[in-house]
């Protein structure tokens, strides 16, 4: 194999074959196929992109590199979510506990994020004594027990795609849809899941800003699950205003807790019971999708997501107490009000700008060996479309120390869009894919 004419064929636009991807990426994680030039294929593929059996082959090769879980002995259809990140986004943790009171075996693999974006275990982690570093027999025991578990990635979890992810920062092809696709693939067949429901982000605050990329991701990820016998569905979704009001880890659980208690935002209910309905129908549980519907619906009114996630929670070494007593999570010592300079209504809030604010009081790690912490972060008091008077609370900072907060403030006064004419309505869920 002459690495450099591959090199020069996806750089020109060619396909590759399965046999050459694989020797290509098999090659680079036995050390074989120098840094330099690895960094030089992966720009040639931000450029040029990668077919999808080319992704394919990309994320046999990844998975190739570790273990799939066993979990041979826990019984049921097991459905994971998975979502590309976005400012408030905490679906996983009401979806999940919906999906599991309905019968669903949920084997959830959480990760803390890099950005601005926060991760479903930086989430979980805010809750005192939660754990993510379960044993894979204590990981099969919480499953057993309750159709529900959180476990952070294992060492043996496609560890090629780690050593790759990081390549991919350091030649700023984080990007690239392909080799997103292959990433995101790679981690979730690790996990012996049945069926796959993800959520893919577009707008100022999600990975992907426009719909047409969105959409182009969300098919390699449907086309690779398909090709590996996977049932999976993609749901594109807005994320040009943040989801919901609370951003920031402890926060978000607040509102997680008040969502599986059917009085949170209309928003992250509204999607968090299509992606819960969609793992059950998924799961074979219900004959279709509104029947599914129902079902989740179900489970939010008679609180049966609630008292699971409390349950996990429990077993998982928490303090089932934090969502009744919020006192008991991290809280900030500070809060700075942003107000509006005008009358209007809300045209826009720029997710993006809310996050960065976030993470500037320290609610999200710019980098991997960052610290988070959990008790900042912003409360929203208005949505796009809202009407407001001049000198309204637009939102709160919540804070536990001063640096960055003045630049935090400025960021969210930049998020927010005032006009005098109400803006039109916009689709929360833009696609469905597969």
């Amino acid at each position: 194999m002459h690495i450099v004419e591959l090199i020069q064929r996806k750089r020109d636009g060619e396909e590759l074959t399965a046999d050459e991807i694989t020797s290509l990426f098999e090659g680079y994680i036995a050390d074989e196929i120098p840094e330099r030039q690895m960094a030089a294929f992966l720009m040639a593929v931000y450029f040029s992109g990668l077919s999808d059996r080319e992704v394919s082959a990309l994320t046999a090769c990844l998975l190739k590199s570790g273990k799939v879980m066993d979990l041979s002995n826990v019984p049921g259809a097991k459905v994971e979510k998975h979502s590309t990140g976005g400012v408030g986004d905490k679906t996983s943790l009401i979806a999940a506990p919906l999906a599991a009171a309905s019968g669903v075996v949920v084997p959830m693999v959480v990760e803390r994020a890099v950005g601005y974006m926060g991760g479903t275990q930086d989430k979980l982690e805010a809750i005192p004594g939660f754990r993510t570093d379960l044993s894979m027999d204590e990981f099969r025991s919480v499953l057993n027990q309750f159709g529900l578990a959180f476990i952070r990635p294992s060492a043996d979890m496609a560890p090629a795609d780690r050593k790759l992810r990081t390549l991919r920062q350091a030649t700023a092809t984080e990007d690239s849809l392909p080799l997103i696709a292959a990433s995101v693939m790679a981690n979730k067949m690790s996990s012996p899941i049945d069926a796959l429901i993800l959520d893919v982000k577009v707008g100022g605050g999600g990975a992907v800003k426009r719909q047409v990329e969105a959409r182009k991701l969300a098919q390699l990820m449907v086309g690779v699950g398909r090709r590996m016998n996977k049932r999976v569905q993609a749901l594109i979704t807005d994320m040009s205003q943040p989801l919901g009001y609370a951003i920031g880890n402890a926060l978000e659980i607040m509102e997680v807790s008040q969502t599986l208690q059917n009085v949170g935002p209309a928003d992250l209910t509204r999607l968090s019971l299509e992606l819960a309905a969609r793992m059950i129908f998924l799961a074979g549980i219900t004959a279709n999708m509104e029947e599914g519907r129902e079902m989740a619906q179900s489970k939010l009114l008679d609180g049966s997501g609630y008292r699971r996630f409390r349950e996990v929670i429990d077993a998982q070494g928490g303090n089932p107490q934090v969502l009744d007593r919020f006192d008991l999570l991290p809280n900030a010592t500070g809060a700075r009000e942003i107000t509006s300079p005008r009358a209007g209504y809300i045209s826009a809030i720029d997710a993006e700008d809310i996050g960065y604010a976030a993470g500037m009081i320290g609610g999200s790690r710019m980098t991997d060996d960052g610290v988070v912490d959990p008790a900042v972060g912003v409360i929203l008091e208005v949505k796009v479309g809202q009407k407001i008077d001049e000198g309204a609370v637009l939102c709160r900072l919540y804070y536990t120390q001063e640096e960055g907060l003045d630049d935090a403030a400025q960021s969210v006064e930049d998020a927010f869009r005032i006009s005098t004419h109400r803006p039109d309505e916009r689709e929360l869920i833009l696609e469905v894919v597969g």
